[in-house]
């Protein structure tokens, strides 16, 4: 099955660069081991909610806003798309990634297919 896993971060964390995500080991060794299982299938590194552009349709105007589409504790920051067995897997996947780790969550959602 598929899955999404929505990485979310504290609002008001660190907000890390690539290049800073590139070289924590914590982040390298679970990637290099999603990869290494085949179990990633795409995703990617958001960037800052501050950058987001929110679209609303009331009628037949287009509302724009700055920013996440409501207030929260954290933000999406990145997502990745998973190929496991079933959901226990992607949850125990998910339990080991680092923002979780580090005080913030992911979120598990199976995809339609």
């Amino acid at each position: 099955m598929k899955y999404v896993l929505f990485i979310c971060t504290p609002v008001g964390g660190a907000e890390l660069s690539p290049e800073e995500i590139a070289d924590d080991p914590r982040f390298t060794s679970y990637i290099e081991e999603v990869r290494r299982r085949g179990l990633v299938k795409g995703g990617a590194r958001l960037r800052p909610s501050s950058d987001a552009t929110t679209v609303r349709v009331q009628g037949d105007e287009v509302l724009l806003s700055d920013g996440p589409f409501m207030e929260s504790k954290e933000y999406v920051a990145g997502i990745d798309i998973i190929e496991v067995t079933d959901l226990d897997e992607a949850i125990a996947l998910a339990s080991r990634h680092p923002a979780a780790l580090a005080g913030g969550s992911v979120e598990v959602r199976p995809v339609w297919e």
